[in-house]
């Protein structure tokens, strides 16, 4: 679930909520601040992300943190 400080993110999942809240990549980095070529590679699964990142993706989606996580 974790390299150490960074957490495995289900970026389908991520997507998935992003669209069914009518979000754009853009409108996701203006509430949070995670910059877009990051929120990009979270999506398609080509990074992790520090637990700060993870929390504020979930309050912009209203979701808790741990629904974003890959389950393994």
């Amino acid at each position: 679930m974790t390299d150490g400080r960074f957490i495995s993110v289900d970026g389908k999942e991520l997507r998935r909520l992003r669209r069914e809240r009518a979000l754009s990549q853009q409108d996701v980095t203006r509430f949070t601040g995670v910059a877009q070529a990051t929120l990009s590679d979270l999506e398609g699964g080509k990074r992790g992300a520090r637990a700060s990142t993870l929390r504020k993706l979930a309050e912009a989606l209203s979701v808790e943190p741990k629904d974003l996580m890959k389950e393994e």
